[in-house]
């Protein structure tokens, strides 16, 4: 199947450090991809230039079969690709609803009909995603009063709000209630089946990807170290010492259990 997303040779230089080196990665239509590695391996700033927050310096993006490397952060929001970051990003002082209503596609819209009060049309996909979302009571309330799990929820609406054929989703289960996870995975799941969203995950939960994702990237140190199905990676020694080192990784081998966890150092 020809990729929608297709990023190949990504390099990101930060002075002498490599932080991307040399990267291929792609996401097939209506495919959930993980990516996954130790702090400090390149996932986040893979997104950044994914995205075009960062600009990579070398190799190329193409989506859906056009060069994007060198495009706005906003032209790639219009384009199909939406992002959630590993902070949430929500308007706190502002309600549930508004914030998702803010993060509609205005493509095309001169700023006469972005700055007048938002359309019915608008209205009535923004209370949708809030009761799909299970958002549906705190619709009104202030995002600044919810919980991390609810609020990462609401970002997902804000993202899903644009009608984006790809999410880039950055720790999704960051700051989240177990309670709630399993509600964030459900409503993944339910967006992909749909709607045919493609995701690309950022995770450090890795059960989270193991029952979410078809496929599993892997990154160290800047550079790809395996690539494969959920059950091989989790059982792949160089991910096991990647993440927990030699040691771990020698008491570890041959058990189904040995698979990387969740660490959750918020800097990855």
């Amino acid at each position: 199947m020809t990729a929608l997303l297709d990023a190949t040779g990504i390099v990101k230089r930060f002075g002498g450090l490599v932080a991307v080196d040399d990267v291929d990665i792609s996401v097939a239509p209506g495919e959930i991809v993980g990516l996954i590695g130790p702090n400090g391996s390149g996932k986040t700033t893979l997104f950044d230039c994914l995205s075009c927050v960062q600009r990579a310096d070398s190799g190329a993006v193409r989506f859906d079969g056009e060069d994007i490397t060198r495009r706005a952060p906003h032209q790639i929001a219009r384009g199909g690709i939406a992002r959630t970051f590993q902070i949430i990003r929500v308007y706190g002082a502002l309600t549930v609803r508004e914030n998702i209503e803010l993060s509609a596609s205005w493509a095309g819209l001169g700023l006469r009909r972005m700055l007048s009060r938002t359309d019915p049309q608008t209205r009535r996909r923004a209370d949708q995603l809030i009761d799909f979302l299970a958002l549906g009571p705190l619709r009104d309330e202030r995002a600044d009063t919810l919980s991390g799990g609810q609020r990462r929820l609401a970002e997902i609406g804000m993202a899903l709000m644009s009608e984006p054929r790809l999410i880039l989703l950055d720790e999704a289960t960051s700051g989240v209630n177990p309670t709630l996870i399993n509600e964030i995975k459900d409503r993944l799941v339910e967006v992909n089946a749909s709607r045919g969203v493609a995701l690309l995950l950022v995770e450090h939960n890795v059960q989270f990807i193991a029952e979410l994702c078809e496929r599993v990237v892997v990154l160290d140190q800047g550079r790809k170290l395996a690539e494969g199905a959920p059950a091989h990676i989790m059982n792949n020694p160089e991910v096991i010492e990647a993440y927990f080192g030699a040691a771990a990784g020698d008491r570890g081998r041959g058990s189904s259990t040995a698979a990387p966890s969740t660490p959750q150092d918020p800097n990855p």
